[in-house]
């Protein structure tokens, strides 16, 4: 589940313009050195929901 925090850490990433939000693996290098450890556990198993957010602005 998306949790507020998560989609609070995932909008940061995209708001620094540093990658494709896309480019899941670079989305976990910048949340690692970020410290975004909610996200990080959220994506190693939600990767098509990320995908599904990043897409349409939809949780799921």
């Amino acid at each position: 589940m998306m949790t507020d925090k998560i989609k609070e850490q995932i909008l940061a990433i995209r708001d620094t313009g540093e990658t494709n939000m896309f480019d899941v693996r670079k989305v976990q290098e910048i949340a690692l050195r970020e410290g975004y450890d909610e996200l990080l556990v959220y994506l190693a198993d939600n990767v098509g929901a990320y995908s599904r957010f990043i897409l349409t602005g939809k949780e799921e």
